[in-house]
């Protein structure tokens, strides 16, 4: 049996794709929360942005749980080299 070496890939999931898609969303604003944290100064705005950074992570750590629930092994190994934390 000849081996076909222009097989087709499986067409990606839209849903995954737009998971991680809102994922490098997510990490875009949370280094933008920790900018705006180094920044403040008035005790108000520090606890403000440390209510950010915690909403942030939390919908962080929700989409990772999503991905991961989509695609086990696939999204697993991936995630590990795309998710960088700060």
């Amino acid at each position: 049996m000849k081996a076909m070496p222009f097989a087709k890939k499986p067409a990606p999931d839209p849903e995954l794709v737009f998971l991680k898609a809102e994922l490098s969303a997510a990490q875009s604003d949370l280094q933008q929360a920790y900018s705006l944290f180094d920044q403040a100064v008035d005790p108000e705005l520090v606890e403000s942005c440390i209510y950010q950074i915690n909403a942030v992570k939390a919908r962080c750590n929700y989409l990772i749980r999503s991905i991961k629930a989509r695609s086990p092994a696939a999204a697993a190994a991936q995630l590990e080299e795309d998710v960088t934390w700060t």
